[in-house]
């Protein structure tokens, strides 16, 4: 046979560029048969997905499956704190509301809040749940979007092209299932709404290059937005790039550049829609990013070649590589659709370049940066990698249109992953189990594609090749599980201990007559979210600045950076913001009957605001008017019968005095220890003892002058205080003037009097002139009026462009008359 005879492939060639167009009856043949197999394929890509996640949980004996808690880093400081105050908004429980939240960080903006962790469409559910299985409902809620993704993932295949169905749900749950998923995804459930997005969009972008669904498209960006604005962006420029990639490998014709630059304004006008659409949540969470306490600045680091491999395997873990696994089945593909020489090359080198653009755009600093929205995050450096896994599996997927690759391919392909893995023996992340999995898997997916098609050969083909992906991911799951707990901060579950607490808490609740705080032992980040109440503790991407600035004046305490905010326990700062009752000691301890809390607002004579220096005793003072702490004696002894304070802001370790003693927790630029009571003097001349390590400073506070100067501000105090779910009005008492302080942060977007809200030593304020009677400040999170008129401009732009697409399409539907 001549070289120019020779057969180039042993399946099905692909159709020629002159080929005639399928019928109109094979068009319908092909929708009859994707529309019964469709509901199929996306119940076993979830069924699939379940079985992984749960598998695998179960296997490292993790809650709910075991003794094991779930309970590390953000999703226990975080994730569930905040869904169960959003358990609390549904219910009608929470003090406060969508634009403002009175239990957390002394009344902070709730907005920004909720359009990071709680705009998912799946956030709700947690209603259905009973309060005190919360994490129950989070972990519902995260199994139940990774199956959503793996069915999103399955119909976007299905859309794309030809294939056996459950190959399409294989490859969708493997998306699901991706190491980013299992390893980071799961703690960071608002995350996985990004890995629902990604096929999502690039569904919208199909829909865009046929011209199809131009209201469906723009809203179903929106949604992708709210959900999670974070990795929708990622997930945007993902779909971008898949975009591309279909319009370059579309047959040339007449006018195809037109057609590619009409298709790509569409598309960008799609998605400007749809983000604007849902530009009254994004606007304010952008500006409370502005507002926050600024996190850690870090410097791109890229990760070292061999560590890349080894995370392309199964049952590996690490917090700062891309967690890339995807199963072994879809690198297989990857890498035999490289050998498929029966497949146009202008069909097999773009997404083959497309899969090596986007893992080099991981690995350099612009891009890196590009991915993130411009900063590098606190944490994590790879938390693009689902696109990766995504363009894999899209990948995966195209040679399917051409039919099954041939032993020749086969081979190729696993030569390639075969050398992968030898790339990756140097790193310290591989184990013994990814060089196993790894071949095993191998080793069934080849045989799978090498079996007929039809009978039992094809259910044992079907067998093999979603056992390697259930037994990869489940591994791959329960390995990341063990590791969590070993390398991240954990946190007790929630347990009786917790629901007593609660309970005790809002038994003792009197909002707004006065706080109740959460106190100590903390439990999470938020515990005035999770376990009821109002006070100091805070942990968000949005804690603000002038909140941990203040506090931090005051003597409180704080971990991240300044962005975890510790509840101080002090009397002075008690008095200051209203805390009327707090647990201590395993119980709730209630204000004495002869020294009332204050209320929320309270009038200061008047005079210059408060200027804080570097002493919190002093601060203190300063804050509440009055001389209340007495500087100790020689040796450091205070006088019998005041109580004994302790600073020592970077000090690590345990403090006493006499026989009592407490734990210290400092060091900056992570951590600040918060000033602590050693207890009250008993006799004269017993000196604390306290650990090393930077400035420490000890004041005596006296009580009696205490309760006298609460007396003092109690009289100028408000008589009647109304809290509204974005703002409060209080009625004065008659002839007082000066400064009408709100122990709450004055955060931006306060508002009061009809003009600006002034600061009192970091405190909301307003000037009290004479003959005024009642203070009313109203809030609105920054960036809302903004947002709500962006959103006001993409509802316009979506009737105009509907609108205009429906005259376009007339005008091209209305009969031409013939010339006579």
């Amino acid at each position: 046979m001549s070289h120019a005879t020779r057969t180039r492939g042993p399946a099905q060639p692909a159709l020629p560029p002159t080929a005639p167009a399928p019928t109109a009856a094979a068009r319908a043949a092909r929708a009859a048969r994707l529309t019964a197999e469709g509901p199929r394929s996306l119940l076993l890509a979830a069924l699939i997905t379940v079985l992984a996640v749960c598998g695998g949980d179960a296997a490292a004996r993790v809650f709910p499956f075991g003794p094991r808690h779930r309970a590390v880093n953000d999703l226990a400081n975080q994730f569930v704190p905040f869904h169960a105050h959003l358990w609390d908004l549904l219910r009608g429980r929470a003090d406060g509301g969508l634009l403002l939240d009175w239990q957390a960080g002394w009344g902070t903006s709730f907005l920004p809040d909720y359009g990071t962790y709680l705009s998912s469409p799946f956030a709700p559910l947690v209603a259905l749940f009973p309060r005190g299985d919360i994490e129950y409902a989070v972990y519902g809620i995260t199994v139940l979007k990774t199956a959503v993704a793996a069915a999103a993932m399955t119909h976007l295949l299905r859309r794309l092209g030809p294939g056996t169905w459950w190959w399409a749900s294989a490859l969708g749950a493997s998306y699901a299932l991706c190491g980013w998923s299992l390893a980071e995804g799961t703690y960071n459930p608002m995350w996985l709404d990004g890995l629902i997005a990604f096929p999502l969009l690039c569904l919208v972008g199909e829909w865009v290059r046929e011209g199809r669904r131009p209201l469906l498209g723009p809203l179903l960006v929106a949604v992708c937005w709210v959900a999670n604005f974070y990795t929708a962006y990622m997930a945007t420029i993902g779909a971008a790039l898949v975009l591309l990639v279909r319009l370059l490998t579309a047959r040339a014709g007449t006018g195809a550049r037109r057609t590619v630059v009409r298709t790509l304004l569409r598309a960008g006008l799609t998605t400007g829609i749809g983000v604007a659409l849902a530009a009254p949540v994004l606007v304010p969470v952008l500006l409370g990013s502005r507002h926050a306490h600024p996190g850690l600045v870090r410097e791109f680091d890229p990760a070292p070649a061999t560590d890349v491999l080894a995370r392309l395997l199964p049952v590996t873990y690490s917090f700062s590589t891309p967690a890339a696994f995807v199963s072994t089945a879809v690198l297989l593909l990857v890498a035999a659709l490289l050998f498929r020489r029966e497949i146009p090359g202008r069909e097999r080198w773009p997404w083959a370049g497309l899969c090596a653009a986007v893992l080099a755009s991981m690995q350099w600093g612009p891009t890196h940066l590009l991915w993130h929205a411009f900063a590098t995050p606190n944490g994590s450096p790879y938390r693009q990698t689902f696109v990766l896994s995504g363009v894999l599996v899209l990948t995966a997927w195209t040679g399917f249109a051409h039919g099954r690759p041939g032993r020749r391919a086969l081979l190729g392909g696993a030569a390639v992953v075969a050398a992968l893995s030898l790339g990756s023996l140097p790193s310290s992340f591989l184990t013994s189990w990814a060089l196993l999995l790894t071949a095993a898997g191998l080793a069934a997916v080849a045989a799978a594609l090498l079996l007929p098609r039809r009978g039992r050969y094809g259910v044992l083909a079907a067998l093999l090749v979603i056992g390697t992906v259930v037994g990869q991911a489940a591994a791959t799951t329960a390995y990341a599980d063990r590791e969590r707990l070993a390398r991240l901060d954990d946190y007790p579950p929630w347990g009786a201990g917790q629901q007593r607490r609660a309970d005790a808490l809002a038994e003792a609740d009197g909002w707004p007559a006065y706080r109740t705080d959460p106190g100590l032992p903390r439990v999470a980040g938020n515990d005035p979210l999770l376990l009821g109440g109002q006070g100091a503790a805070y942990y968000s991407s949005h804690t603000p600045a002038v909140l941990t600035g203040t506090l931090t004046a005051l003597g409180g305490g704080w971990t991240s950076r300044g962005r975890n905010l510790l509840s101080p326990d002090n009397p002075v700062t008690d008095a200051l913001f209203g805390v009327g009752a707090r647990w201590r000691d395993g119980t709730v301890v209630r204000a004495e009957p002869s020294a009332p809390p204050l209320p929320l607002v309270t009038v200061r004579p008047p005079g210059p605001a408060p200027a804080y220096g570097g002493s919190p005793f002093r601060n203190q003072e300063l804050l509440l008017g009055a001389r209340v702490y007495e500087a100790p004696g020689a040796g450091g002894a205070c006088r019998a019968g005041t109580e004994v304070f302790l600073w020592a802001p970077d000090a690590t370790g345990p403090a006493r005095l006499g026989g009592y003693e407490t734990r210290l927790l400092g060091g900056r630029p992570k951590r600040l220890a918060a000033l602590t009571s050693l207890g009250v003097q008993q006799r004269e001349g017993t000196t604390p003892r306290i650990p090393p390590g930077g400035r420490a400073e000890i004041a005596c506070l006296d009580h009696d002058r205490l309760r006298a100067a609460v007396a003092g501000l109690r009289a100028r105090a408000a008589t009647r205080i109304d809290v509204r779910d974005d703002g409060l009005t209080a009625t004065l008492p008659p002839g007082v003037t000066g400064t009408a302080v709100v122990a709450a942060p004055r955060i931006a977007g306060w508002r009061c009097e009809g003009g600006r809200a002034g600061a009192y030593g970091g405190l909301l304020a307003v000037d009290v002139r004479p003959g005024t009677t009642t203070v009313s400040c109203r809030f609105r999170p920054p960036g809302l009026r903004a947002g709500q008129a962006a959103g006001a401009a993409g509802v316009l732009l979506l009737a105009a462009s509907l609108w205009l697409g429906a005259r376009g399409r007339r005008r091209a539907e209305k009969p031409v008359p013939l010339n006579p």
